[in-house]
């Protein structure tokens, strides 16, 4: 059941032809059987069954069903729902219940989206590969042994698996593209402010984004329409109409399309080059154009990202010191404040969130301000004006997702630099503010398993809708074959 759209859910519930119980119901189940193995979600909601015969009771009373009734949606655990725990996948959270929701899910739940429950994450949304929450490993369902990507890896999983036909992720320097990447999901990082960052548990609120996980465009665009628009309570949020499934018929006939020049080096995987060939054929046999464009500033994007990201998160994680909410270490009653936030801090954080706490912090210090922060503010307007000059000549411009497909577990997180660079191809459309969507574009084959390939698709901002229309027409002209949920779980090799 879960393995169809999202919209079509919605037409069968709305017909009488499913109930939103059983759909719901199916959704638990499936979880309780399989996500044992997958790991994809930190708790569940078993109020989504009370929710669902409220979608039920209100067809048979025949009211108009908003465009999502009854169908089960998943959330990343660091947007707020009243009532939910809200952990962040860290120790510093475990027992925090969150006591408001955030606006992008009380949009997502307007349209009748039933929350079926929260996913897993890497702390603090810090990490590609959701290798660093605190609770449990997340694995890709292509191949048990691999990761999914990060930091959404719990909500592209879900998704991946066929739990849900939907997730929200957040995205601060790829955590929604990358991951849709690994699972052969599409994930979608809108305009910074085309969706309220309101509820979301801040990483680096000039960077974070909240963006959609699905398995078909459409319902891509149902989500998007549902959830964008301005909001009062985010002083960043634009005023935006939201026209995502108006897009959908678009099409690309006489649009001109550029692959960026540095993303097309030698670490692309045979698999990625094919890929990136794909998009190009079918694209131009459907009346698109294809070349190239260099945007020199690219080269700095990583070392840009984390001179700005990790001194947010130094400011945004200062509040978890134990002292108002978050976990308290027990010390003796002699022990000073001073202690006692020392104490929790470091029984609270992982590695990685300390690791990136010292960077920011050091990055702000005296003396260093200059060097590091602004110096990097300052290359981060170059990094926007090259994308800039780039549309002047191009509408859409494309990347691989990344430069390979999903990696083992432990491949790359004794090297903090190797699973930053798994990053090079996403952070610097934060950066810039831009609108990115990774496509399922193909396959690569390593040892003997099939692992799906994605392609970014980059836009100028505040058009992104037209990403919406690239991605409908890819999927009509091959049918939707790299939308397909992955195989039945494998045994770990």
């Amino acid at each position: 059941m879960m393995r169809e759209t999202a919209v079509d859910l919605a037409r069968r519930i709305g017909t009488g032809d499913l109930s939103a119980h059983e759909v719901v119901s199916a959704a638990l189940a499936d979880i309780a059987a399989r996500d044992g193995q997958i790991g994809a979600f930190l708790s569940v909601r078993e109020q989504a069954l009370e929710e669902a015969a409220r979608v039920d009771a209100a067809r048979a009373a025949g009211e108009p069903l908003p465009p999502l009734a009854g169908v089960p949606v998943a959330l990343k655990d660091n947007l707020n729902l009243t009532g939910t725990r809200t952990t962040c996948a860290s120790r510093a959270l475990e027992n925090y219940i969150s006591p408001y929701t955030a606006t992008a899910v009380q949009r997502l739940r307007a349209a009748g989206a039933i929350v079926v429950g929260k996913t897993n994450m890497d702390e603090f949304a810090m990490g590609s590969s959701t290798e660093n929450s605190a609770f449990q490993l997340t694995r890709n369902p292509w191949d048990l042994s691999r990761v999914p990507g990060g930091s959404s890896g719990g909500s592209a999983a879900a998704v991946a698996a066929g739990f849900v036909p939907l997730a929200l992720g957040s995205d601060t320097g790829g955590s929604v593209r990358q991951p849709a990447g690994f699972t052969g999901t599409l994930g979608f990082k809108p305009t910074y402010g085309r969706v309220s960052r309101y509820g979301l548990v801040a990483f680096a609120s000039s960077l974070d984004q909240i963006g959609p996980f699905a398995r078909s465009t459409r319902d891509l665009a149902t989500v998007l329409d549902a959830i964008s628009g301005h909001d009062p309570l985010d002083a960043t949020s634009l005023e935006a109409t939201a026209r995502f499934a108006e897009a959908l018929g678009d099409g690309v006939r006489g649009l001109r399309f550029a692959y960026v020049r540095e993303s097309l080096g030698e670490a692309n995987t045979p698999g990625v080059q094919a890929a990136l060939e794909r998009v190009r054929a079918v694209l131009e046999a459907r009346g698109a154009s294809f070349s190239e464009v260099s945007l020199p500033s690219l080269e700095y994007g990583i070392a840009t990202y984390y001179l700005i990201a990790t001194p947010e998160a130094s400011s945004n994680l200062a509040r978890y010191d134990g002292m108002v909410y978050s976990h308290r270490a027990l010390l003796t009653s002699e022990a000073d404040v001073n202690a006692v936030m020392s104490a929790s801090r470091a029984e609270s954080f992982g590695p990685e969130v300390r690791r990136r706490i010292l960077m920011g912090t050091y990055a702000l210090s005296s003396g260093y301000y200059d060097a590091y922060y602004s110096k990097a503010m300052r290359v981060r307007q170059l990094i926007a004006r090259d994308f800039e000059r780039a549309f002047a000549d191009f509408d859409v411009l494309v990347t691989p997702t990344s430069p390979y497909p999903a990696f083992r577990f432990g491949e790359k997180s004794d090297d903090p630099v190797a699973m930053y660079q798994s990053d090079v191809d996403t952070v610097s459309l934060n950066l810039a503010g831009l609108p990115g969507l990774s496509i399922p574009a193909g396959f690569e084959t390593l040892e003997g398993r099939e692992l799906p390939v994605g392609v970014q698709l980059i836009a100028p901002a505040l058009t992104d809708e037209r990403l919406i229309a690239v991605s409908q027409a890819f999927e009509e002209a091959t049918s939707g074959e790299f939308l397909r949920v992955a195989p039945q779980v494998q045994t770990v090799g």
